[in-house]
């Protein structure tokens, strides 16, 4: 086997060594025993990460007990073999779950997937916000003039323009993080007594307002986004009243 060049992405060493191009066909668990067996040889090993979803085929994480195992490791096999693929080597871009649960215990534990929710959610509102600019017109480069409109009028004061160039609109689903969670669809039973038993128990909850006149919505603010993150990502689409309608969980449109 031709010796392949240890990565060049930049991304510092941590216990965690990233593994793709694997073959994507194999069981996950003979791929983890396979894994396990060369790996093993560079150091104490105190996780191996492989998952079955689309996304993630084709790849691992195997957690070392120090970074020097994972420093050697990388430099030796990267570029080995396995079940006839080559697989590319390099250092994971965060600590895994498992070493920050070591170092640091459950509540270390706990704030890192918080923190790690909290980017991914960041990430897919700046996503839908690129796709959405996409979808645009560029800027000074109008179609034929017999096709262009003239603007309207605006009717009332206030309202918002209908003109397609205008800033495009974030998903819901795709907003980033806040503090203030912003919930719909709920029951008409729904009341603040309810609402609070329910969205209390996460930490820094301060309080449920509803909307006087408004059924089925409400906001929940939090002393700071870790609470409403936690919230969210265990309550969004939980049944509530007497037809077990799933409600939404969204963050405050800041």
């Amino acid at each position: 086997m031709a010796a392949i060049a240890a990565p060049t992405s930049g991304i510092p060493p941590n216990p965690t060594v990233y593994v793709r191009n694997l073959e994507e066909r194999v069981k996950i668990d003979q791929l983890k025993d396979s894994l396990l067996e060369i790996f093993s040889e560079y150091g104490d090993i105190i996780d191996i990460v492989a998952k079955t979803n689309l996304k993630a085929k084709g790849q691992a994480f195997v957690v070392f007990e120090d970074i020097e195992s994972a420093k050697r490791a990388v430099q030796e096999i990267n570029g080995f073999e396995l079940l006839g693929k080559p697989m590319v080597l390099d250092y994971a871009k965060t600590w895994s779950d498992a070493t920050v649960l070591r170092d640091g215990g459950s509540e270390e534990l706990e704030l890192h997937k918080r923190r790690r929710l909290a980017e991914k959610e960041r990430k897919q509102a700046h996503e839908a916000l690129e796709a959405q600019k996409k979808l645009k017109r560029p800027a000074g480069a109008p179609g034929p003039a017999e096709n262009v409109r003239p603007a309207k009028t605006a009717r009332g004061i206030g309202l918002k323009s209908s003109n397609t160039a205008a800033a495009p609109v974030i998903p819901d689903e795709y907003l980033p993080p806040n503090k203030i969670l912003f919930l719909r669809e709920l029951p008409e039973t729904a009341d603040s007594e309810s609402l609070s038993i329910v969205f209390g128990r996460f930490e820094g909850f301060k309080e449920v307002r509803l909307v006087p006149g408004r059924k089925g919505i409400a906001f929940v603010e939090y002393e700071n986004e870790a609470g409403a993150i936690s919230a969210k990502e265990a309550t969004s689409g939980m049944p509530m009243g007497d037809n077990g309608k799933p409600i939404r969980v969204t963050y405050q449109r800041q």
